[in-house]
Order: structure tokens, then C-alpha cells, then sequence
């Protein structure tokens, strides 16, 4: 009578495990270099910036990585004023070069073609205040733990963490004195489309240095702690 029972309880047991097989991480075939698991909108927009940094298109990144580095070194040059209306002034004369051109062609043609911008003066750009308020609760969630993490630090919560953000600044004093800030945002996009990239293709021996140096840092970070009387009686409580 033991054998029916097993028999009829199998298909549910193999149908639970199934499921769990498909729900767990990494089921379903998923890609080492897939997205992760956001949300839906949370997902799309991370998917685009990692695939932008990892030149997934290399001609979308190429144009954004072009544009960005070009308004960068104008801005290096020349004011904010001037690059702004040049951008403008060149945006115009497009737009104005290419309306004059249709309107000239549709009265040769005889044609009654309408705007040629109609399809992009049509299209909705309103902002809900749905997607407003979804904006400010994001950014007021960053905001709130950047505001705790100054507090945190200025008022000496951790001695270590503290003394860490002092020396930090001490060096930025020395990088203020040779690079301004418009340097440093051209660096840092160099960097951004270069590191990940690079990374990525050497994955394995970045990480086994970068194992190193971490360990090397915490030993060190450990000693210190150790030689600081609040930092220790601390832990010990």
C-alpha cells in the first residue's frame, strides 16, 4: 500500500523542486554578463549605463563618449556662457537650415508635405507629477544617507573613519593645486569608459592584486585600531 502513496507524492515533490530550480539565482540560462535582477525600471536604466561603459554599441558610446569629451575640453577653453550659446547657435542652425530646405522643396514639388518636425512637435513631454514624485523619493533617499554619512563623520562617530576622510582631503588639497575641476571631470570620463572595459577583459589578475592590496590595508587599518584607545575598548565591548 506504501508504493501507491510514493507514486502519487512524486509528481508534486519533482513539480516543487522545479520550481525552486527555476526561481533560484543563476536559473533560467541567465548570461555571466547579464543585467542584474531590478526592477523593471530600476533595470533598464542600469542595463543602459553598464552597457554604455562597456562600449556594448560602440557606435552609441562612441557618439556620448565624443560629445561628452568635446563639451568637456570647450569648457576647459572657454566659458560656460560661450559654449552654451555656441551649442545653441549650432543646434539653430541646423534645425532652421533644415526647415528653410523642406519649405523649398515641398514649393518646388508642390507638395503638401506639412512641418518637418511635426512628428517630434507631437510627441508628449509632460512630466506626471506621478514621475515627479517618484524623482524626489529617490533622490530624497540619497540625499537622507549622504546628510547621516556627514553627520557621521564630522561629529567623529568612528575615530577611523574620520581620520580617513582627513587624510583623504589633505591629498585632494595637493590634487586642487594641480588639477581645477574641469580637468578632473575629463579624467574621470576617461576613466570611466576605459576601467570597466579593461576589467573586464582582465578580470582574474585585477582581482588577485586588488586581493592583495586589501588585505595589506585592512592589516594595516587593524594595527592602527589597535593602537587607539577608544577605537579599542569599543570592540572589546
Amino acid at each position: 500500500m506504501a508504493e501507491p502513496s510514493a507514486a502519487t507524492q512524486s509528481p508534486s515533490v519533482s513539480s516543487s523542486s522545479s520550481v525552486a530550480e527555476s526561481s533560484a539565482p543563476g536559473g533560467g540560462g541567465g548570461s555571466p554578463g547579464a543585467c542584474p535582477a531590478l526592477g523593471a525600471k530600476s533595470c533598464g536604466s542600469s542595463c543602459a549605463v553598464h552597457d554604455l561603459i562597456f562600449w556594448r554599441d560602440v557606435k552609441k558610446t562612441g557618439f556620448v563618449f565624443g560629445t561628452t569629451l568635446i563639451m568637456l575640453l570647450s569648457l576647459a577653453a572657454f566659458s560656460v556662457i560661450s559654449v552654451v550659446s555656441y551649442l545653441i547657435l549650432a543646434l539653430l542652425s541646423v534645425t532652421i537650415s533644415f526647415r528653410v530646405y523642406k519649405s523649398v522643396i515641398q514649393a518646388v514639388q508642390k507638395s503638401e508635405e506639412g512641418h518637418p518636425f511635426k512628428a517630434y512637435l507631437d510627441v508628449d513631454i509632460t512630466l506626471s507629477s506621478e514621475a515627479f514624485h517618484n524623482y524626489v523619493n529617490a533622490a530624497m533617499v540619497h540625499i537622507n544617507r549622504a546628510l547621516k554619512l556627514i553627520i557621521r563623520l564630522f561629529l567623529v562617530e568612528d575615530l577611523v573613519d574620520s581620520l580617513k576622510l582627513a587624510v583623504f582631503m589633505w591629498l585632494m588639497t595637493y590634487v586642487g593645486a594641480v588639477f581645477n575641476g574641469i580637468t578632473l571631470l575629463i579624467l574621470a570620463e576617461l576613466l570611466i569608459f576605459s576601467v570597466p572595459v579593461v576589467y573586464e577583459k582582465y578580470k582574474i589578475q585585477i582581482d588577485h592584486y586588488v586581493g592583495i592590496a586589501r588585505d595589506q590595508t585592512k592589516s594595516i587599518v587593524e594595527k592602527i585600531q589597535a593602537k587607539l584607545p577608544g577605537v579599542a575598548k569599543k570592540k572589546a565591548e
